[in-house]
Parts: C-alpha cells; structure tokens; sequence
C-alpha cells in the first residue's frame, strides 16, 4: 500500500534555496524507490519550486546580516509569512519538519512547532553558523531543544553539537553535489563564447540587498582599476536574484566596466573564469569547488560593525567557508575597512599573475574538499530524513 506523507521544509535567503531545492530533488527521488508519495509544502524560492516543492511564501529574498537596523525591511514580511505558516500547519499538519539554515525566522517557527505539535519529528539540516563565529548560547539552546535530529554538512560542527547531546549525523556539504554536474573550465567557455586564451573574472557582489549598498561600490572600483591595468579582462556577473539586475547593470554602466551580467549560468560564469572576486557567504565554496582563486570580501554598516566588536564581543579571524573548513586562510579576505578598492585590486592581481600563489590555493582546495564528504550528499540527507516517518 502506498505511504502518503507530507513534508514541510523552512529556509529562505538565496543559499537556502539553492540547498533546499538539492534535498526536495533527493527526497522526490528517494521516495520514489519507497514507492511513497510524497507532498513537499515549503518557505523557499524558485529553484525549489522548480525542484517539485509547494510554495507557500518566497522568501529567496529575505535576509539579511548585522543588526536591528538591516533587518527593519524584512521583520512585517517575516512576520506575516510566519503568521501564514502558522495557520497552514494548523489546517495541514505534516508528518516531519525540516528547517534548513536561516537562524532567526525557523528558530521562532522550530519553537512554535515543537510547542503546538510535539508528535511532529523536527530535522535541521544545516545549522545556522552562529556557532562558528557567535556563541550566542541562547540560541545554540533553543536549536538544541528544538531538534529531534541534526544532519551536519561540517564534521565540526556534527562534534560541536554531539557534545551537546543532539542526535546528529555528519552527511557532507550540499555543494559536493551540486558541482558534480557543473561544467569544466573548457565546456564553460565554450558555453559562453568566451575564447580559451581570454582574461575573465567573475564579480559576485550581492545575494542580499544590503550587499549592493556595502559591497558593490568597492568591488566595482577594483574591477575598474584592474581593467586599467589589463585592458583585455572581461568581468562575467552572474545575478542571484534577478531584481538585482537593474542597479547591477546601472552600476556596471557607471564604473565603465567591460562586463556581461548572466541570469542562472553562476556555476558558467564562475567555471570559466581565471578569478572571482565576491562577497563571503556560500558560493565562496563553490568557487573554491570548482577550483577558481579568489578575493572574498565583507562590509556592513560602520554602525553594525562597532555594536559586533563592542557590544556584542564578535571576533572573526575568519569569515569565508573555505577558510573555516581548513581553519587557516587558504583565500584572502577583506573584512570591513580592509576591504577597499586598492586591497581587492592588489590581492586580484597578485593570484592573476603570481603563478606559485595560484598553485598553492588549488592545492588548499583540496585539502579543504576533503573536509566536505563524498558525491550522495543529499540522498543521504533525504534517507536520514524518511528514516524517521
């Protein structure tokens, strides 16, 4: 007799997307071999749409890091989605929960869940990384008492939160599968009709509106002075959301930049280049994934910058994935007031022209991917997932 189940899974930003349309595609297959069937109802974006889930609200687009101030936009749209959700769990009420990421909207939603249906098996698959960079043990606390079961994409964060008492499995990074069905350099140049010998570099600026204002002008003054010196260079931006686009190519007009913006070819545009200058966050592992030198950067507002050092007690020596995974710096960073035109441009030409310091990054890389488990990431995911219905 065939098993009818359904699932409810909560993420939002773009990387939530990204990851979460990987599990929806994995759980569809692994119920498939079940011969369950399955209802995925999500918070999400397009790709999982696309990926065979239910949308009941986009929340791609809503996100943000730093403080009060950067959040302001999205507190009434969380709230109403939140308020949305609620009544449709009441009305529906699914076999399992799964929240992906996305620390503050699916702790308050994890909370109201295992307080209204405590029959409900709850499964986070990507723990917010506050436990990395900010110990705010309030929250560890409520992610502990929230969670039947955690899936770890980091073997330290599986040990961080096994020392807890979480019932935790350490399945790998998403992004392992992700690239397996990305392009070589070669196939993505041809993709693009970019010549073998050409000079690209691929601009990744912002995932987050905020990071037009913060990061966009620096990057963009950079890749203007790197075009100075190598008039030859050709910049390839690929958009995470396409409502980027207008003040993208606004800007890209304004610093008179030889660029092409590209709407969901980011594993092209990245695959082809010979570097990436981008924003830290997780496409930075996809870069290194695909073997790619680059400058990853980060700035918020000087206001949210003092409450982190002051206030809040946040010390980040390191900030990019790649670099935590290792626990060195294998890719330079520019934090905040490090992160200037003139920085970019030196730390940009020095991996562009510097053949040993290119050697040893793809070398790190390695090393780094052997942090991040084997091909099947998600299929394991989803398995843990079904295991428990």
């Amino acid at each position: 007799m065939t098993k009818h189940l359904r699932v409810f899974i909560s993420t939002g930003e773009v990387s939530g997307d990204l990851q979460g349309a990987l599990l929806v595609e994995a759980l569809h297959r692994q119920s498939h071999s079940l011969d369950w069937q399955l209802e995925i109802v999500a918070l999400g974006g397009d790709r999982m749409a696309a990926a065979g889930a239910t949308l009941l609200a986009n929340t791609a687009g809503i996100g943000s890091v730093g403080t009060v101030w950067e959040a302001i936009p999205f507190v009434i749209p969380t709230l109403k989605i939140q308020s949305q959700t609620k009544q449709y769990l009441q009305q529906h009420p699914p076999d399992i929960v799964v929240l992906i990421d996305y620390a503050g909207p699916n702790l308050a939603l994890g909370s109201y869940i295992r307080h209204t249906f405590p029959q409900i098996p709850i499964v986070y698959f990507i723990a917010p990384q506050m436990w990395v960079w900010w110990s705010n043990q309030q929250e560890i606390d409520r992610l502990v008492k929230i969670a039947d079961r955690l899936l770890a994409i980091f073997p330290a964060e599986a040990r961080y939160f096994e020392c807890l008492g979480m019932s935790v499995s350490w399945v790998g990074h998403p992004l392992i599968d992700r690239v397996q069905t990305a392009p070589n350099r070669q196939a993505a140049r041809a993709k693009l009709g970019i010549a073998p010998e050409a000079l690209s570099i691929a601009l990744i600026p912002a995932s987050r509106r905020q990071e037009l204002k913060y990061l966009l002008p620096v990057m963009f003054a950079a890749a203007k002075a790197i075009q100075a010196k190598l008039p030859q260079v050709h910049f390839w931006i690929p958009l995470s959301l396409e409502v980027y686009r207008q003040p993208i190519a606004q800007a890209v007009k304004d610093y008179a930049l030889q660029a092409t913006i590209l709407s969901g070819q980011t594993l092209e545009a990245i695959a082809a280049a010979d570097l990436a200058i981008t924003k830290s966050g997780t496409v930075n592992l996809e870069i290194a994934l695909l073997d790619v030198p680059q400058v990853v950067i980060y700035r918020v507002s000087r206001f949210t910058a003092w409450i982190a050092r002051n206030i809040l007690k946040i010390n980040l020596p390191l900030i990019s994935p790649p670099n935590l995974v290792v626990d060195r710096a294998i890719v330079p960073e520019l934090l905040q007031d490090r992160a200037t035109p003139e920085n970019i441009t030196q730390q940009a030409l020095e991996l562009l022209l510097n053949p040993n310091r290119r050697q040893q990054v793809l070398a790190d890389y390695q090393q780094m991917r052997s942090h991040l488990g084997e091909a099947g990431v998600c299929d394991r995911a989803a398995k843990e997932i079904l295991q428990m219905l």
